[in-house]
C-alpha cells in the first residue's frame, strides 16, 4: 500500500538524537477500511480504495452504504484509491504500521481558506512605498495592469485581487521522526497544509 488517509492533529516538537529541538506535525494515520478492490478484469485498472473517519448512515447515500455493507464495515466519511499491485480483501484494516519502515512521505492537503485578499497578501506585492505624489490611499494597490496601445488586453493569468486558501497542497519529502502505533500517530518534521481536524493523505 503506497499510502494512507489521516487527519491533522496539530503541531509540536520533539528533541532528536543530536540534542536539536525539531519542529512536527502531528498527524493521526488510519486506521483505514478497505471498502474496494478495483481489478483489471472490472474496472480496466487495478487499484485499492480506503476508507477513512466515521459518518452518520444517515448522511450516505443508499449506493455507498451497499458498498460499506459489502466490505463488513461501518459508514466512512473520506475515500480514497491507491494504484498499486499487491492484494488486499475486503474489509482488511490498514494501519500506521505502514509507515515503521519508511524514511519520507508526501502529504496532500487543504490550504486554509484566507476570502478574498488583494495583491500584496495574495502574490507579495510590495506596494508602492510611499504616501506622498496623490499616493495616500493606494499603498496596496496593484497598479497598471495591461499595456499602453498593443495589445489593448488584459493577459491571461495576471496576479490580482481573489480568492487565496482552498488549494490542494502537496508537501513532499517530509522526514518521518516517530510512528506511534498504539495510538495510530505519525510524527513528520515540519507543517504541512490544512487546519487542525482537516484530512490528510499521506504517501510514501
Amino acid at each position: 500500500m503506497p499510502g494512507l488517509l489521516g487527519k491533522k492533529i496539530g503541531m509540536t516538537s520533539v528533541f532528536g538524537a543530536d540534542g536539536k529541538n525539531v519542529p512536527c506535525t502531528v498527524i493521526e494515520a488510519g486506521p483505514c477500511v478497505v471498502t474496494q478492490v478495483k481489478t483489471v478484469e472490472k474496472d480496466g485498472y487495478k487499484a485499492v480504495q480506503l476508507g477513512f473517519g466515521e459518518a452518520k448512515e444517515k448522511n450516505t447515500t443508499k449506493p455507498m452504504m451497499g458498498v460499506f455493507k459489502k466490505a463488513g464495515t461501518t459508514p466512512k466519511a473520506h475515500l480514497a484509491e491507491f494504484k498499486f499491485d499487491e492484494d488486499y480483501n475486503l474489509g482488511d484494516t490498514i494501519t500506521v504500521e505502514l509507515f515503521a519502515d519508511a524514511e519520507l512521505v508526501d502529504v496532500v492537503g487543504t490550504s486554509k481558506g484566507k476570502g478574498f485578499q488583494g495583491v500584496v497578501k495574495r502574490h507579495g506585492f510590495g506596494g508602492v512605498g510611499q504616501a506622498t505624489h496623490g499616493q495616500d490611499d493606494r499603498l496596496r494597490k496593484p497598479g497598471s495592469i495591461g499595456a499602453c496601445s498593443y495589445p489593448a488586453k488584459v493577459f491571461k493569468g495576471m496576479r490580482m485581487g481573489g480568492h487565496m486558501g482552498g488549494d490542494r497542497v502537496t508537501t513532499q519529502n517530509l522526514k518521518v521522526l516517530k510512528v506511534i502505533p498504539e495510538h495510530n500517530l505519525l510524527l513528520v518534521k515540519g507543517s504541512v497544509a490544512g487546519c487542525i481536524g482537516s484530512t490528510l493523505l499521506i504517501k510514501k
